[in-house]
C-alpha cells in the first residue's frame, strides 16, 4: 500500500505539491488567455487557486499521494483532473457544498469545491485509484 504523503512529481507536471499544481494551473491559463489577448478575472484566479489547493492537498492527504494532474483550458473555463492512488470515494463527494455544523478543524475543503467549481466528476481509474476532475469557470477581466 503507498504511504499517505508520496512526494513523487505527478505524471508529466513535475506537480508534487499544491503549491507546484497551482503555479502550474496559473501558468497554463496565462499562457492559452495572453495567446489571446485575454486577461482572466483575478477573482476567478484565486477560485482556482482555492480549487487547485483543495484537490491536490486531499490527493497527498487522504489518496494515498498524487499520481497525476492535468490542467486544460476550455471556452468555459479551465478543466482540473487530479489523480490519485485511493479507490475510496470520499462521502462528501455527493455533497452539497453545505458548511460543517461544527468546527473540528477540517471539513471546509470539499464545500468550498462545490461552491467554486463546476461540472464535479469523481471516478475510479482502471489501474486503481481515482481521478477528480472539476470545471472552474473563468471571465475576463474588467476593461
Amino acid at each position: 500500500m503507498s504511504t499517505a504523503r508520496q512526494t513523487r512529481p505527478a505524471d508529466g507536471t513535475g506537480v508534487r505539491s499544491a503549491a507546484g499544481a497551482r503555479a502550474h494551473a496559473e501558468a497554463t491559463v496565462r499562457a492559452c488567455w495572453d495567446s489571446e489577448g485575454r486577461t482572466p478575472h483575478q477573482q476567478d484566479m484565486i477560485d482556482l487557486s482555492l480549487v487547485v489547493s483543495e484537490l491536490v492537498t486531499n490527493a497527498i492527504l487522504h489518496g494515498g499521494g498524487l499520481a497525476g494532474f492535468e490542467v486544460r483550458t476550455t471556452g468555459e473555463g479551465v478543466r482540473i483532473s487530479v489523480h490519485d492512488h485511493s479507490d475510496v470515494i470520499p462521502e462528501a463527494a455527493g455533497g452539497t457544498g453545505e458548511l460543517p455544523a461544527v468546527h473540528r478543524g477540517s471539513g471546509y475543503g470539499w464545500p468550498l469545491v462545490i461552491r467554486l467549481a463546476r461540472d464535479i466528476d469523481v471516478r475510479r481509474r482502471p489501474g486503481g485509484g481515482k481521478t477528480v476532475s472539476v470545471l472552474v469557470p473563468l471571465r475576463d477581466a474588467p476593461a
